[in-house]
This record gives structure tokens, sequence and C-alpha cells, in this order.
């Protein structure tokens, strides 16, 4: 299974390396074999050979140059960053990143061999208009994009329930999730609200290979919680 947390723009970066000592120290001691993902705030990105790999939540779609307020692959490269979120609702409801730009931003870390997690989901007002209305919406978001990468991870996030405390159903999610699948074989996350309450409920779920966790995995007790959950669901 694969457990993800996205750091956002939350921790310093002192904070933040003891953070992933932490869970390294965790995942040693309790043999934890999971692929676990730490995506920290961009100014605190370091270097990590142990079980714990740390990505970048995002990256400019060049080597270098002039980009005011962007990083790099030369930027990510010094800490032996080769793991990339692409596509976060925050990124484009928020940010207001286009399909167009996730493309290229996609294209080109496909290019140096990255590890993708790109992110998919819809709002509320869209979830609202029925299955098929929001299935369309969905595809929409896989316009352009290579399904059949090899190094692609894709998490579902139903936008709404994203730091709200909402969810959808359990069998919502089953529902989504088989007909992503459809669309690509590569490992599937869910990502919304997860908490260390209800991730085996999600874990459990026909299709889904892991989670994608915002602000419950802040704390990196928690987070390691809900690494060490994954671990007994794999032992039984």
């Amino acid at each position: 299974m694969i457990i993800a947390a996205n750091l956002k723009t939350n921790l310093t970066r002192e904070k933040t390396a003891k953070y992933i000592k932490e869970v390294e120290h965790f995942l040693n001691q309790h043999n934890i074999s999971q692929e676990v993902f730490v995506f920290p705030a961009v100014s605190n990105l370091m270097s990590s050979t142990s079980k714990v790999v740390v990505g970048t939540q995002n990256a400019y779609p060049a080597v270098n140059g002039a980009f005011t307020g962007e990083i790099g692959y030369e930027q990510l490269e010094e800490f032996g960053i080769k793991t990339i979120l692409i596509g976060h609702s925050e990124r484009r409801h928020v940010i207001g990143e286009t399909q167009e730009s996730l493309i290229a931003k996609f294209d080109f870390y496909k290019n140096l061999g990255f590890k993708i997690i790109y992110c998919v989901g819809e709002p509320l007002n869209v979830r609202e208009m029925g299955h098929k209305a929001m299935m369309e919406y969905i595809s929409k978001q896989y316009e352009g994009i290579d399904t059949a990468y090899e190094n692609l991870i894709i998490a579902y996030e139903p936008v709404w329930a994203i730091g709200s405390g909402l969810t959808p159903t359990l069998e919502d999610i089953e529902m989504v999730h088989k007909d992503l699948k459809i669309k690509s074989a590569a490992p599937l996350l869910y990502g919304g609200s997860v908490k260390v309450s209800n991730i085996t409920e999600f874990l459990t779920l026909d299709n889904v290979d892991g989670v994608l966790v915002g602000s419950a995995a802040l704390y990196a007790e928690h987070f390691c919680t809900m690494c060490e959950h994954a671990q007994n669901l794999e032992k039984k």
C-alpha cells in the first residue's frame, strides 16, 4: 500500500526535519514495508535515503530559468528529489493551474523519470449533478496525461471533502475508484479527510491502493499510526 502525507504550507524546516526523522525511526522500528511518501513545503525539501520518500508538492517544468517564485529540476536534483505531486485540487482551484499547464508539467517530469502522484477530483456542485456528470468532469482531468506511465500514481480527491471533515460514503468511493481503474492500471489512492479513525475503512475498499493524507498527517505520531494500520491490514 501507499501512504502519502501532503504537509502543504505547514511546519518550519526544523520541524519538518524532526517530522521525517520520527517517521523514519518508526518505520524501521516497526518493520513497515509500505511505500511512504512525505511532501513538505518547498522551503523544507531535503535529501532522504531512508524508507521515507521525500517529494515536492510543485515544480516548474524547466531545469532552471527566469521563473520568479518557482523551483525547477536543478533545485530538486540538489536534494535527490525524484517524486512530484501534480494536479492537487488546491493548485487547480486556488492557484488556478489549467489542464494545459499540468500536462506540460507532467510531460517534463515524466521525461526525467520522476514518480508522479497525479490528483483528480470534483467540487461539490459537480458531484450534486450526479455520477455521470461527475465522471465526465473527472475524465477531462485525464486528457493529455499518459495514464500508462510506469511511474504514475493517481490520487482521487473529492475537492469538497478535503479538510472539511466530510467524506463520500464508502460505496461512493468504491464506485468512483472502480470507474477510474478502467482509465488507468496505475495505483489509485484516496484523499479527502483521511484520518487515523477512518483510514482502515478506506484501505479495505476495492481498488483503493493507498491514501493521500493532508491535515491529519501534520503530526508525525498520527501519520505513523496510519502507516501501522496499513501494515496490519497487509498482514491479515
